[in-house]
């Protein structure tokens, strides 16, 4: 199975530069070169990920997010040249799951879309944590037989702490597992997608059951039935 990527950005060379890289590794790209056409097109080529500039004409990269996590859990990439500021916050806030700073290196690319797109092991289990029921194989998580809306991504990260309810995971062993990082990243990505995930799993995200802190160390599965 070839899997099909959605390029959004507006600059002409570096579009055609990353299609040329995607291509190389296997991926179908298709293009879109502004926020508008981008919804668009994201709705007529049903793409496996999307590759997302922030910075777009017409409409950003951040709505275009929104708009495409309204209504599908697809990863999606956001590519930023300002890995320092707010813009990486917002566009993990409005449902991203991961990022690249430009310039990036076209194995850096790859590396990422990879990790997005590579399923759970054979072997994961149905595993049940405060209440919920995870299935590997359907990513399907239910709370009293209805169906939650969780992103691929957002999944993974449930079923790695539910996995062993016992151990706490640090950020770093999180982006390793989850992220698929095998170097020193960015541990706003867990702090992002755990909040993002405590609003859909907890009846009380201020109060968490399901996905607990263990401050100064990282976070572990609860195991309160709820």
């Amino acid at each position: 199975m070839i899997h099909k990527v959605l390029v959004v950005d507006d600059d002409d060379a570096l579009r055609e530069m990353v299609g040329l890289v995607l291509a190389g590794a296997g991926y179908e790209p298709v293009f879109a070169a502004d926020g508008i056409s981008a919804v668009e097109i994201f709705k007529d080529r049903n793409p496996d990920l999307v590759l997302l500039d922030i910075m777009l004409p017409g409409q950003s990269g951040i709505e275009v997010c929104k708009q495409i996590r309204a209504v599908s859990g697809v990863p999606i990439v956001m590519l930023t040249a300002r890995g320092d500021t707010n813009d990486v916050v917002l566009g993990l806030e409005a449902g991203a799951d991961d990022y690249v700073v430009k310039p990036h290196k076209g194995e850096e690319l790859i590396a990422r879309v990879k990790a997005r797109l590579r399923p759970l092991p054979d072997d994961s289990l149905v595993l049940q944590v405060g209440g919920l029921t995870l299935d590997p194989k359907t990513f399907e998580v239910q709370r009293e037989g209805a169906n939650l809306s969780l992103t691929p991504l957002e999944f993974k990260l449930l079923h790695t702490l539910a996995s062993k309810p016992q151990q706490v995971f640090s950020r770093e062993m999180l982006l390793e597992q989850v992220w698929g990082y095998q170097y020193k990243a960015d541990t706003r990505l867990v702090n992002v997608h755990v909040q993002r995930l405590r609003s859909k799993v907890e009846k009380d995200p201020e109060n968490p059951k399901i996905v607990m802190t263990v401050r100064g160390h990282g976070y572990r599965a609860g195991s309160e039935t709820l």
